[in-house]
């Protein structure tokens, strides 16, 4: 069983904002095709919302159309399961879905803190993408130091964030934070593909790097 967490948030700052609508689609219909059931859930529960820049021209994708055109998966998206109602004991694998929502309800996450830190310390898959990491930070490892500390990852670059002009509504620049609790760092250019795997810890770097992340993901389980 595979958990997507989607951000709750509709607003970072006054910006409209939402759920990425790729980073969900691309790896739902990756886990489906690999036979995993997959979960749609979001801090608050219920219907997600969408970042309409996601549905803009050069980022609405093939996986994202289908989705949108997808009763059933339309339906587990305006249906979203409460992140708190969910036994992580029975999970195989959370994984955090970016946009900039993430940046409001991802950063500090008492409930989604406590899922990935349980999830890592049980030796299971932990994986984020884009803004997804932004849960990151807050988690330790069970030794009390920061989970991503001396673990190669990937998020969201700060070249990015300014290329998206929300550098100054963020709560912290993703790359940059990362790097201050000693992790790895590891990017490609601007908006290419990169996903980075240290054990069961799978970080991307941006919307082009989601499939990647999850047939990574995949490749683990399997």
């Amino acid at each position: 069983k595979v958990v997507l967490v989607s951000t709750s948030a509709t607003s970072l700052q006054g910006h409209d904002t939402g759920l990425w609508i790729e980073e969900l689609a691309a790896p739902y219909y990756e886990f489906k095709k690999a036979g995993y059931e997959v979960v749609i859930a979001s801090p608050a529960g219920g219907p997600i919302p969408i970042d309409k820049n996601s549905m803009g021209e050069g980022f609405f994708t093939d996986a994202a159309k289908k989705f949108m055109h997808d009763g059933e998966a339309v339906g587990e998206l305006c249906h979203s399961t409460k992140l708190d109602s969910i036994d992580f004991a029975s999970v195989d694998a959370i994984f955090c879905c970016g946009g900039h929502g993430t940046c409001v309800d991802f950063h500090d996450n008492a409930t989604l803190k406590s899922a990935i830190e349980s999830m890592y310390a049980g030796d299971k898959v932990v994986s984020a993408v884009c803004h997804g990491p932004m849960a990151l930070p807050q988690c330790n490892k069970p030794d009390g130091t920061p989970l991503i500390a001396g673990k190669v990852v990937a998020g969201f670059k700060d070249s990015e964030e300014v290329a998206v002009a929300l550098q100054d509504k963020v709560p912290f620049m993703l790359e940059s934070k990362m790097k201050e609790l000693g992790a790895k760092y590891e990017s490609a250019d601007d908006w290419n593909s990169k996903c980075c795997v240290d054990g069961k810890l799978v970080t991307g770097q941006n919307p082009q790097s989601s499939e990647a992340c999850a047939a990574a993901v995949i490749s683990i389980l399997s």
